[in-house]
């Protein structure tokens, strides 16, 4: 089940919670079409941004938007003007109050969407296939991951023939629902055709640890008072 799953939909309700957050009877349509439209404006506006994922949580008035980054000073601009203007342009065709808020990725390295738009844009820039992952898998594995697997598919430095290439170090565990394990798609766009990047980077186990994640802050679960 594991090998045909996607791990993160696999693990939701479980170890990691849903990114768009929120409820609806009557208009739940639009509000989902008002989310990939908003996931897909700031993927294409902050290209540079190296985004990671991108959370949505709705309220009656006002939508709360959670961009994760690796480079917050290009996502939030000079004096915050950046932030300001995707706000006002995220609520002209959405009609509601949108606030932006910017969380730091500190080690881009264990996060897989970030490690294969590393590897989609360095085989667009013609650098051969196999140095991009090898680099990737030991630069990850030196960060701190327990394992890292990195699949490439596609006409691999231009061969006639499609073929997939995988490389992994460490252990993945995929069928281990308490097991943190990261997964990143992206795709390159090359002169002979389009190559897609996975990648799953697996960090430990995460079952039993006292803190659980809710509308993006931390919170401590409390002790019971018995024993």
């Amino acid at each position: 089940m594991g090998q045909k799953v996607n791990p993160v939909g696999l693990r939701l309700g479980i170890n990691r919670t849903w990114e768009s957050r929120w409820y609806s009877k009557k208009n739940y349509a639009k509000n989902l079409h008002e989310d990939l439209t908003i996931r897909r404006f700031l993927i294409q506006r902050l290209k540079k941004g190296e985004l990671s994922r991108v959370e949505i949580i709705r309220y009656p008035e006002k939508v709360n938007v959670i961009v994760h980054t690796a480079r917050p000073g290009i996502v939030i601009g000079r004096k915050g003007a950046e932030v300001e203007n995707i706000s006002k342009e995220l609520s002209n065709f959405t009609d509601k109050s949108i606030q932006i808020k910017i969380k730091e990725i500190k080690t881009p390295q264990l996060n897989a969407s970030l490690i294969a738009q590393s590897i989609a844009r360095q085989l667009e820039g013609r650098v051969a296939f196999r140095r991009a992952m090898k680099k990737a898998l030991m630069g990850s594995m030196q960060a701190g991951a327990r394992g890292i697997k990195i699949s490439c598919a596609g006409r691999l430095g231009g061969a006639e023939m499609a073929r997939v290439e995988n490389y992994k170090e460490g252990m993945i565990p995929l069928h281990t629902f308490r097991a943190d394990i990261d997964y990143g798609f992206a795709e390159s766009r090359t002169t002979f055709g389009t190559i897609g990047v996975k990648v799953w980077v697996y960090k430990g186990e995460i079952f039993g640890k006292n803190t659980k994640q809710e509308a993006g802050v931390l919170i401590k679960k409390k002790k019971p008072a018995f024993t």
